[in-house]
């Protein structure tokens, strides 16, 4: 596999793909210097923008508002995680922000998976998740378990002595730490005791609520003692099948879907060993020959925000209103912020279906034309409220970076070099199989309609 191929593959599995700049400069650089570029991008970036702004709109909610009031700063809520949502997009495409903070935030945000209702404690979640995706998983699952999005969004507000709510406890196992099979009913009822009185207030802050709190003493895998949520959280992660069932959806999401067990099982335990140090875990992965082998390469169905942040990061779109943003991921079926449920996005083959399809193939071809685009949701309640919806995407192209890159060649090495920068898997076809379908007037058009050409086939749908 050549070195160029190497970079590209790290960088569509480690961020979102290289801007043309960044593949001019970066295409020819050893794995290790690249590696070693994206964890230092990552330590040094900066905190999230705006945090004056949401907590604004947090200090509204003091006092007792009114009917009218209470509307209105829902409305203004819902508007600012659109916001939100538009603005991590843009990160995400953005060469100057950290491409492996914001993939690794990605993909804890589809782990941790929580519908957010107020733009304030979207915020803190996504701050929670920005700070731990590269630390300690410990520590991590600690802070998420405190987490008042995460609280209220399993039922951990109602969960009281005497009457405890099990939701929580359930979740925490079956998905964020240990996986199905590894803990009994008990120890559900048990660790939903030690979880009791774990709550919030008004303001959004998490808040241990004392004299809703269980203090007899609880058995909970194996051990017994006057446990609360935070002695449950480290019992499960004193398990070596926690680290497995973490490992194995790393492997899942950042290597492949068909997992090698030799591999998880030798990279479990060096991550149990490490008392959960993600930041060793991804490097390993990294680091790794097996990581770069072709049955590993070009084999994973880019979700729709991964989709739409390589776009932007290789023709420099920019969207002149949030909602643009929100249409594409609605019609591409992934939300940031509103996961389809607690167990997140499916992912793999999930995300093709007769809705998508054409819409993720002819996305460049919208974003260059501005032509209107039919919008078939994939939530149904949203579907028929709306009905069926045309919008115009109103996106604006740079080209420049991408004219830059790859002008002053024959249109063969074009075509050569194009193709190595916008698709992992190895095609077929030569440049006299495109003669047809581009512009061929001077270098400029060749170039911006070679670049949709190739964005469109199948191949760019995977990475």
């Amino acid at each position: 596999m050549k070195s160029s191929e190497k970079i590209n593959h790290l960088y569509w599995r480690a961020g979102f793909g290289l801007s043309p700049e960044e593949w001019s400069k970066k295409k020819d650089w050893s794995v290790k210097r690249a590696i070693d570029s994206l964890f230092k991008e990552a330590a040094q970036a900066k905190t999230l923008n705006g945090e004056k702004e949401f907590l604004l709109s947090i200090s509204k909610k003091d006092g007792k508002p009114s009917k009218e009031q209470i509307k209105k700063m829902m409305k203004e809520s819902r508007q600012l995680i659109i916001k939100q949502n538009a603005q991590w997009v843009g990160r995400m495409a953005d060469d100057k922000h950290s491409a492996l903070l914001e993939r690794m935030s990605l993909f804890w945000h589809g782990h941790f998976a929580c519908v957010n209702k107020t733009s304030n404690l979207a915020y803190k979640q996504l701050k929670t998740i920005r700070k731990h995706a590269l630390g300690n998983f410990r520590e991590f699952v600690h802070a998420m378990c405190k987490d008042v999005s995460m609280i209220r969004f399993l039922n951990n507000q109602q969960n009281r002595k005497r009457k405890p709510n099990e939701n929580f406890a359930r979740e925490l196992m079956e998905l964020f730490t240990i996986g199905q099979g590894n803990y009994s009913e008990k120890d559900i009822k048990e660790a939903a005791r030690a979880f009791t009185g774990w709550s919030s207030d008004k303001k959004g802050n998490f808040e241990f609520k004392e004299r809703n709190h269980d203090e007899g003493s609880k058995t909970f895998m194996g051990k017994s003692g006057l446990f609360n949520g935070d002695d449950i959280v480290n019992i499960i992660l004193d398990q070596p099948e926690t680290a497995n069932f973490i490992t194995r959806k790393i492997y899942r999401y950042f290597v492949n879907e068909k997992v090698d067990e030799n591999r998880i099982n030798e990279l479990s335990r060096a991550f149990y060993k490490s008392d959960y140090d993600i930041r060793q875990l991804m490097l390993s992965i990294f680091k790794s020959d097996w990581f770069y082998e072709s049955k590993n390469v070009g084999t994973k169905i880019k979700s729709p925000v991964e989709l739409i942040a390589g776009i932007m990061r290789s023709l420099h779109v920019s969207f002149e209103k949030p909602k643009n943003v929100l249409f594409i991921e609605k019609a591409l079926g992934q939300i940031l912020f509103i996961p389809p449920n607690v167990a997140g996005w499916a992912g793999g083959k999930n995300w093709i279906d007769n809705s998508t399809l054409m819409l993720r193939l002819n996305l460049t071809y919208y974003l260059y034309g501005k032509s209107d685009v039919n919008f078939k949701v994939k939530d149904e309640l949203e579907a028929k409220k709306r009905g069926q919806t045309f919008r115009k995407i109103e996106g604006k192209l740079n080209f420049k970076p991408l004219l830059a890159a790859f002008d002053n060649q024959s249109n063969t090495a074009t075509f050569e070099a194009m193709k190595s920068y916008l698709l992992l898997p190895p095609i077929l076809l030569k440049v006299s199989d495109f003669d047809s379908y581009v512009y061929k007037t001077n270098s400029s058009d060749y170039i911006k309609s070679l670049a949709m050409r190739l964005m469109s086939l199948p191949e760019y749908q995977l990475c």
